[in-house]
């Protein structure tokens, strides 16, 4: 018989899980009426941000088909995000770039864009419903592990969000060929960890992920970083040398 790999297993059991109200029903019950669902995608991409949305959905609407996003054909996200953003109370998407990933690691920066997705819905949310993790946030809230399986609206959040950033990552894909972005969105497909061999990363790959800070290639600069990055020499040579630079005036 043979074993599953992990994610396979995980794919598996998403399947058999049915997405409903009932976490709604239970939170509306309790006295809230605007019952958001969160969710963050690209967590464990190695390129670009990580996107999370939240979506407070019309208890007198059902948007049918909602499931977790990684089920879906990327057809099927489109058309579905489209009807949750036509239809929801409210929605709203955040992201987290690389470099701050970085800085606080995945885990924060997921807490992070999750807490801002929520603070930018209008009209605001009452109560969270959160795939797996608690965020800083004072709102009556539940995490729910598979939650974008099982809750509607964390599923609708889990879509939003996929659509959104694999649009982003798309429009990368022209600037950094050699990584096939538009098929793999970031994460370590095969393709993905030869380009980080044999080309190395870029300034929008994760450096903090081990795939990233591994490649035998030294990262690549953008243009304007390598030109800020010797207009900052010069200055440090002026001022060593006590001669100041002569100001620079920009007429509009």
């Amino acid at each position: 018989m043979r074993t599953l790999s992990p994610s396979a297993a995980k794919l598996r059991l998403l399947k058999r899980l049915r997405c409903t109200l009932r976490y709604e029903k239970r939170a509306w019950a309790s006295g809230a009426s605007m019952v958001a669902g969160v969710d963050e995608v690209g967590r464990g991409s190695l390129f670009g941000p990580v996107v999370a949305a939240a979506v407070i959905l019309d208890r007198d609407y059902r948007v049918r088909g909602l499931r977790d996003s990684k089920l879906l054909l990327a057809e099927r996200r489109e058309v579905l995000a489209q009807r949750i953003r036509e239809h929801a109370v409210a929605w709203a998407v955040a992201s987290v770039d690389a470099a701050r990933i970085d800085q606080i690691n995945i885990y924060h920066a997921s807490r992070l864009v999750m807490r801002e997705a929520v603070l930018r819905l209008a009209p605001a949310a009452d109560h969270l419903l959160v795939d797996a993790l608690r965020i800083d946030c004072e709102l009556p809230q539940r995490p729910i592990i598979h939650g974008d399986a099982l809750s509607a609206s964390i599923a609708a959040a889990s879509i939003i969000a996929k659509v959104h950033r694999d649009n982003l990552i798309r429009q990368w894909d022209p600037i950094f060929p050699e990584y096939c972005l538009a098929s793999n969105k970031g994460y370590s497909t095969p393709r993905h960890l030869a380009a980080l061999r044999e080309h190395g990363p870029t300034p929008l790959h994760r450096q903090s992920f081990a795939p990233v800070w591994q490649s035998p290639v030294p990262q690549e600069a953008f243009a304007f970083m390598l030109q800020d990055e010797a207009a900052g020499e010069e200055g440090e040579a002026l001022l060593e040398s006590g001669t100041e630079q002569p100001e620079t005036i920009s007429k509009l």
